[in-house]
């Protein structure tokens, strides 16, 4: 997939109210999910224990929620490219819900919506929902409010 791309302030600017695309479908990995424990001390066993999770209420293991947030700077970049400034921050979440779990072993991709854009200075606020759908299922694992500011 062709991510949409934006050029300076007025291509930013342009994409306002606009959903701008989908990244690639991604395989969650039990690797994955037990570096994430690692990483944040979260090993509760419906994360990182496959054979109690069997019996748990998901039929088996899931990402952590915040694992699959934080693939947000690996998605991003495929969905939209913003050339024309000096640097891109993440400047916070609004909202963030957790619908439905993501199976380890499912395949997880992101869609990406530009809510609106500001003028803040030095450059521009970007405001995004980003919906992170699992493969062949109705309900969305994640729905974020982000904000990214990008500077000239």
């Amino acid at each position: 997939m062709a991510a949409t791309t934006a050029v300076g302030v007025e291509g930013v600017k342009a994409l306002a109210g606009r959903h701008v695309g989908y990244s690639e479908w991604v395989e969650i990995t039990q690797e994955q999910v037990n570096l994430f424990a690692d990483a944040t001390g979260d090993h509760q066993w419906i994360h990182v224990d496959p054979e109690r999770a069997k019996s748990g209420p998901f039929g088996g293991p899931i990402a952590h929620g915040y694992l699959t947030l934080s693939l947000t700077p690996m998605f991003l970049p495929q969905i939209m490219k913003i050339e024309g400034f000096s640097m891109g921050v993440n400047y916070g979440c609004d909202r963030v819900r957790f619908p439905s779990p993501v199976p380890v072993g499912g395949k997880l991709r992101c869609g990406a919506k530009v809510e609106e854009v500001t003028d803040v200075p030095g450059g521009v606020q970007v405001a995004l929902t980003l919906t992170f759908e699992v493969e062949g299922r109705e309900k969305p694992a994640c729905v974020a409010s982000i904000i990214v500011r990008h500077y000239l």
